[in-house]
């Protein structure tokens, strides 16, 4: 697993985010190309030392230049419009979690379970053991199954918040008296970092989010165990 804390992407644990990984280096090869050709054309000319009066009027040229943007243009648009359909797209969630933000800490609701819920606030560093990451750690994680669909009721009791997890490819806004909503499955076991990325506040740093992804028989012991305890 990528360290969270690292220069560029995680590692993608999700389908969406292994698409938006796709994406990422497609545009970025399409941008490379284009810088290439640019600075070959710049060098060129000033390095000619010939000079050419069609190159002033030349419709060949007129029509390449104003032909090329449109197509790299689509190039780019198709996939893009295709990823924001799959973001948006929410079938058959078997689990369903509702993720209210406040000043400065996150609630989770487990809505198909009765009575499940809690507070995750960020771990103090003195609390921490060896290997959990400062400023990252939570008391209490967000338990989810691996393989099956979750959705995320994303909102906020107070002031804007924004509910992002990097790993799996979701950032979804928390705004108070909105309910929005993402959907994500998480292709293996692991433990994935995210942050409040809305500036809310004096602690606005200090309200991390940490989605623990587990076998379904884990989850459901998890569940039951937590719920005889509440």
């Amino acid at each position: 697993m990528a360290h969270p804390a690292q220069i560029g992407f995680q590692d993608a644990a999700s389908p969406l985010m292994e698409e938006l990984l796709h994406f990422h280096d497609h545009a970025l090869m399409i941008v490379f190309l284009i810088s290439t050709l640019v600075l070959y054309i710049i060098i060129a000319m000033v390095t000619a030392k010939f000079t050419d009066k069609l190159i002033l009027d030349s419709q060949e040229i007129e029509i390449i230049w104003t032909i090329l943007p449109a197509v790299i243009l689509i190039l780019i648009a198709l996939p893009s419009l295709r990823i924001l359909y799959l973001m948006d797209e929410i079938n058959n969630p078997q689990l369903t979690v509702k993720a209210i933000g406040h000043q400065w800490y996150w609630s989770y609701e487990y809505t198909d379970y009765k009575d499940l819920g809690f507070d995750s606030y960020m771990l103090p560093t003195q609390d921490l053991t060896p290997g959990q990451f400062r400023l990252l750690e939570a008391d209490h994680r967000m338990v989810i199954p691996t393989g099956a669909p979750v959705r995320a009721l994303i909102s906020a009791e107070d002031v804007l918040h924004s509910w992002a997890v990097p790993a799996l490819g979701v950032k979804v806004d928390a705004v108070p008296g909105r309910l929005n909503q993402a959907t994500f499955t998480a292709n293996r076991p692991g433990v994935y970092y995210g942050q409040c990325s809305e500036i809310c506040g004096a602690n606005h740093s200090f309200m991390p989010i940490v989605v623990e992804a587990v076998p379904l028989k884990h989850f459901e012991s998890w569940a039951v165990s937590l719920a005889e305890d509440a």
